[in-house]
This record gives C-alpha cells, structure tokens and sequence, in this order.
C-alpha cells in the first residue's frame, strides 16, 4: 500500500488519441478565432439586413457582440458536452478524463477543463489582468488630475475611461475571491474530489472571459459616459458602446449566477464525513452567503440590462419617459443589485482572512457561530438598503427614514464580525508573515471606510456629501482598502498551495508598506477634496483642489507601484521561488492535508471529519482528519477506484 504523498498522479497518465475528442483541438486560440469569424458574420448579417431599416447601429452592434460571446464560447469548447448529449452521444470516460486536463501539462490553462483546480488558476490570472487594466484606467485618470487644466485626456474620453474603470473594478473584485479561491481551495476544505459540476465551472470562467472584449470594445465604438451605474436616460441616449457594455454585462451576471449556483450545491451535498455544518471553515461559510447574495441580486441587473438593450434595440420603453418609461425604474433596479454588490464584494475576502487570522495567532476562530450570524445578517440587510443611494434624487421621500434607519442597522452585525476577527488575535501566539501584515492593514482601512460610511447613511450629511470626492474615498477604503486588501491576505497565505512554491516575502514586504502608504495618501487626499466640496467625475476643477489632487495623485502612483512589486514577487517565486511544502503554516483546515501541487484527484480515501479545524492549542485537537480513515489505495487499485467512484464530470452530465 502507499501513503497519499506516495499515490501516482493521474494527470501523468496517457489516454488514448481519441480520447477527448473535439476538446483535442480546441483551445484560447481556437476560441479566439471561432468569436472572431461569428462575431463578423453577426456584423454582416446585420448591416447588411437591419441596419438600413428602423433597427439601426444598436442593432448591428449588439448582434456582433452576441456572435462573439457565442462564438468563443463554441470555439473554446463550452458548449461541447450539452450538444453531445442533445446528438445521442454521450462523452466516454476517457473523455471526461482528458477534459479534466489529464495528461496535458500547462496545456490544460488554455483550454476547457474540469478540474476545479485549473479553473481557480485561470480565474486567478483573469482577475490581475482585468486589476491590470482597471489600475491603468485608475492611472490615466489620475494623470489628468494630476493638474487642474490637463490636457492629457478629452472630457468625453475622461469620462469613458471612469465609466469602464468602475464597472470593470466592481466585475473583478466580485470574482476575486469567488473565482480563484472558492474553487481551487474550497471543494478541498469540504473534503470533496471536485466542484458538485465541473463542466458548468469551467462554463463560468469561460463565459466571464469572453465577457471582456465587449467591454474593451466601447473605446473604439464612442465611449460609455454615463458612469459606471449607466443611469437612465444617459444611458439611454449614449453612443452604440453601451450595447456593448450591456453585452458585458448580461455574461458577467450567467457568470456569477451560475458560479454562486455550483458553491452552494457543492458545499451542501458533497462534504466530507464528519463535516457538518458547525464546522465548516469559516471561508466556506462566506462563500455560501456570497454566492447566496448573488443569486438574489444578479437577476435584478440582468433584468436592467436587456430591458435597457430592449429600449435601445426594439424601441421599447422602459426606461424612456416619453413613450411611458422613467429613470427611476432604472435607479430602483440597479440598486437592488448594487447594494447587495458591496457584500457579496466584501464577505468571501473577510471569511477568507479570518482563516489567516486564526492560523497565524494559533488561536481558534473567536465567536465563530458569531461569526456566520454575522455574515448572515449582513447578507438580509444588504437587500434592505438600496434607496439609500437615491436619498438626494427626491424620490419616496417618505422612505428616506426606514432606509436610513436599516443602512445604520447593518453596522452592528458588520461591527460585530469585526470584533470577531480583533477577538481571535487577542492574546494569540502571532506568528507575523506576510498573510498578516495585510491582515492589519485591513483592520486600519476598514474602521477608516466603515466609519466614513455611518456618515453616508444619514440623510442630512449624505445631502452634504453625495456627489463629491468624500463618497469615493468611502468607497475605496471599503472595498480596495478592506475587500481587496483582504483578498490579498488569502492570496499570500494561498500561493503556496495554489503554485508549489514559497512567495518571496522579503519583496512581497516591500510591496506591502508601499500598498499601505500609497492607500492613506490617496484616499485621505480624497477625503481632503470631497471637505472641500469637489465633485466626482470632473476631468478639470478648480485650483483650489491643486494640493488635494496631487497629494492624492502621488500616492496612486505609489499604490500601483506597490501592487507591480507584488507582482514581482509572485511571479519571481513561480519561477525562482523554493518548494512549497504540503503545509506550511501548520494549519488544520483540509486543505493543508493534501500533496502539494494538488493532484487531480483531491483524496485517494474520503477523509472522516472529526473536531471543528479551529483547534488550536486545545487539548485533544491533534488533528481534524480522522486516523481511523481507510488507507490509501495502491497504484492498481487507482484507476478502478476514480472509474467507479468519481466521475469527472458527474454532478452535470
């Protein structure tokens, strides 16, 4: 018999030439390729057909994009195994294998694949290119800013690069713990062998990839320069880029959804033995009441946005006042999404961080029953606030009470995970890595963006401050310095796991005081503007926010900056970086329990669950796996047992 450490790697092995069938062939590049040619034959089509009549451009534009997506989607191998099973054909095993990258390499990163572990990956890579591109949006705004007068950037160009600045951020970083982590690291904390179905979580990278060109498209087709929340009627009357952006959109919402659909299956129906629901990893238990967040409030912005594509495109009016619309319907929608948007942004990355903190204080989790209320009442109010934006446009006056009284509300709980998360590092053992240095510097931003916050919730100070710079200071604070800033604690305590290798945390430490100075100059120097009473989304102002713009511009610089040397270090330890061992921190969450890198197969034997993964230091609490669990199999053993009990793809055959 041999040990787990010992058991041979499936993915090493050889399948026959046929098997995978189509999926042989197809890859990024082939996707690319396939997006590209419908995409032109939508454009085709429809200039040729609708343009001339009472269609239009919106017409032509939306159909292009809509070949696009399709297009990729079919090109990069999405749709394969549903029109198989519509033809009578049926994928054989060895075709499940070969989609679950089994002896490809580093090929399997480029194409469709079902091991939840290359989709975390890829999502992962997604996320920093689509930061990449947002902080350079971030930058060239900056640059404009930088002086009162510049003339770097256009009005109208200014105004696009805002608009798609905030849309493409607020895409990234609701993927991005939910993308990478929840799926490379989560099934394994839950003791299962894959995701409950493993071809609609490659469906959801896919699908969100393709959902980024379209966005990139709207330079070139005028620009979207309603903002970011596209408001009714602005949104209404703007050049053909918004039925791109709408494209976007409309993929990143069956993204999400069906994500948040797979988390929640999978964490219900495919623990470990011994797993229940009181010792969950807290991190699972933030993933659940995201992915449950999400459920609720994508539909709400899918329904904006193909009712706003129906008034573009068709000539209904929904949100057109003269043939019987109206923009608050619009507000109202977007809202109901865009609340709940912040948690399902915040609550993943929190969960996650708090793991780190009860790893490296050796201390169990404080209050973790807290904890999950916590998220739990966080998520039920979230879905209770949304006029609370609307409180200066005049609308339901009579409702600017209760959603005042229920935004103040939803500081308690949020305060109370807070006191969850200082109470498990009170009096521990810390033990002060990188994952930790983040850790406090998310305790210093978030008090700064929650606090700020409180201020926004009532109405007569949100009178004051709506509209200026104040606000996206609070905003920023909120969700880079304390979402994001979490989510790069989980990813330095992660990488090890997630690539074989050690983070250099001599740079990443560098990387960190630059992150953490260049946070308080940039959005205290926005705090200073929005006292002053400067407007958001202006690409001139007043001289007399000279000092405040430049104080704030100098220390975006720094930040990104920090994030590039962050960068670095990630990619110099990939590279360079020594082996990572299978459990570096001395963890107990299941996660740790397996080799490093991951095999495909998570657990050769179904680990038995027996104490919470909290135990540290607790007399008793030598392990949360079971040493009674069945032993390993042998090498021949190996194939009959993944034939028999674990199909590939089975949760979505």
């Amino acid at each position: 018999m041999t040990t787990i450490e010992e058991a041979p790697r499936l993915e090493e092995t050889t399948l026959g030439p046929k098997a995978g069938g189509l999926y042989r062939r197809q890859n990024i590049f082939t996707g690319l390729g396939f997006g590209i040619f419908l995409g032109f034959v939508g454009w085709l089509t429809a200039h040729a057909f609708l343009q001339s009549s009472n269609w239009g451009t919106d017409m032509v534009v939306t159909v292009t994009m809509v070949g696009w997506v399709v297009g990729f989607n079919v090109g990069v191998g999405t749709f394969n195994a549903p029109i198989r099973w519509l033809l009578g054909h049926d994928q054989s095993y060895e075709d499940e294998l070969y989609a679950a990258g089994v002896g490809q390499g580093s090929k399997r990163y480029y194409k469709f694949c079902t091991d939840h572990k290359v989709v975390g990956t890829q999502y992962l890579v997604l996320v920093m290119v689509m930061f990449a591109i947002g902080g350079t949006l971030a930058m060239m705004m900056r640059t404009q800013l930088i002086t009162s007068h510049s003339s770097f950037l256009s009005p109208d160009s200014y105004n696009a690069i805002v608009s798609i600045h905030g849309m493409l951020m607020i895409i990234a970083t609701i993927i991005m713990v939910s993308g990478p982590f929840a799926n490379f690291i989560m099934p394994i904390m839950v003791g299962a062998k894959d995701m409950a179905f493993p071809r609609l979580n490659a469906m959801s990278f896919w699908v969100i990839a393709s959902a980024l060109p379209p966005m990139l498209a709207t330079f070139v087709l005028g620009g979207v320069d309603a903002g970011w929340t596209t408001y009714a009627p602005l949104s209404i009357q703007a050049p053909a880029a918004m039925d791109a952006f709408s494209m976007t959109m409309i993929t990143f919402v069956v993204s999400v959804t069906v994500s948040g659909v797979n988390t929640i299956v999978t964490v219900l129906t495919m623990r470990a033995k011994g797993m229940t629901l009181g010792r969950l990893p807290i991190f699972v238990w933030g993933s659940v009441v995201g992915s449950a967040l999400s459920i609720y409030a994508m539909p709400a912005l899918l329904l904006g946005f193909t009712s706003m594509v129906s008034d573009r495109v068709t000539g209904t009016s929904f949100f057109v006042a003269a043939g019987g619309g109206t923009g608050w319907l619009w507000e109202n929608i977007f809202w109901i999404f865009g609340h709940p948007e912040v948690y399902i942004i915040l609550i993943p990355p929190v969960a996650a961080m708090m793991e780190v903190a009860s790893t490296f204080a050796r201390k169990p989790l404080f209050g973790y029953k807290i904890t999950i209320a916590g998220f739990v009442a966080v998520g039920m109010l979230s879905i209770m606030v949304w006029a609370h934006h609307m409180f200066t446009t005049g609308w339901a006056p009579d409702l600017a009470g209760p959603f005042m009284l229920t935004t103040e509300l939803i500081s308690i709980p949020t305060g109370i995970i807070f006191l969850c998360l200082i109470g498990t590092l009170w009096k521990g053992r810390i033990w002060t890595r990188l994952p930790m240095y983040f850790v406090y510097l998310f305790l210093w931003n978030f008090i700064i963006g929650g606090v700020t916050g409180i201020y926004l919730s009532d109405v007569p100070a949100d009178q004051y401050f709506h509209g200026d710079m104040f606000v996206t200071a609070h905003f920023h604070y909120t969700l880079l310095g304390g979402a994001m800033i979490a989510a790069t604690a989980a990813l330095c305590y992660w990488f090890p796991k997630v690539t074989g290798k050690m983070l250099n945390e001599r740079v990443g430490k560098v990387s960190f005081w630059m992150i953490a100075i260049g946070i308080q100059a940039t959005y205290f120097g926005q705090f200073w503007e929005g006292f002053q009473g400067m407007p958001r989304r202006v690409a001139y102002y007043d001289p007399i926010f000279l000092h405040a713009n430049q104080l704030t511009s100098v220390g975006a610089y720094l930040l990104m900056a920090g994030w590039l040397v962050l960068l670095y270090a990630m990619i110099h330890s990939v590279r360079n970086g020594s082996i990572a061992p299978a459990n570096p921190w001395h963890s107990k969450t299941l996660e740790w329990m397996v080799p490093t890198p991951v095999p495909l197969v998570n657990f050769l034997v179904d680990p038995v669950v027996t104490s919470d993964p909290y135990g540290y230091g607790e007399e008793g609490s030598e392990g949360y796996v079971s040493s009674h669990s069945p032993p390993a199999r042998s090498e021949d053993e190996l194939v009959p047992l993944l034939s028999s009990d674990y199909p590939i793809s089975g949760g979505d055959r």
